[in-house]
């Protein structure tokens, strides 16, 4: 018997230390599955990399800033107005495009029948 596959939307999270440069290294994605109401992200702050990037990069800010994207994602409190919205809301907000040091890649769609599986994968793939 052939499993329910569900439509899911993902971004890739970048640090982007020199927006005028427009180079960037990927440390994150965030997946969004409508049907299991899944909203989650994982990433990966690789310090040693990061430095060599831009050594003028802020870790312990960079930290804040994805912990309070995930703040987002799970809806609590610490996440702020923009965490009491629903799912598909805050999926919208997180990777609407912005010009800063941490951005989003555009939305690309798949299916999955275990959002959280493909996530893991998804980060493995595009920033381990």
């Amino acid at each position: 018997m052939m499993q329910d596959r569900h439509l899911f939307e993902y971004a890739v999270i970048r640090v982007v230390p020199r927006v005028e440069r427009e180079e960037f290294l990927n440390v994150g994605v965030i997946l969004y599955c409508r049907q299991t109401r899944f909203l989650q992200m994982r990433y990966t702050i690789d310090e040693h990399r990061l430095q060599v990037f831009s050594s003028h990069l802020q870790i312990g800010e960079l930290r804040a800033l994805l912990c309070a994207i995930e703040q987002v994602c799970l809806g609590t409190a610490l996440g702020g107005p923009i965490a009491r919205l629903d799912a598909a809301s805050r999926f919208r907000w997180l990777t609407a495009t912005r010009s800063t040091v941490v951005q989003m890649s555009k939305v690309h769609p798949g299916f999955s029948v275990d959002p959280a599986a493909t996530l893991e994968r998804l980060h493995g793939e595009l920033v381990l």
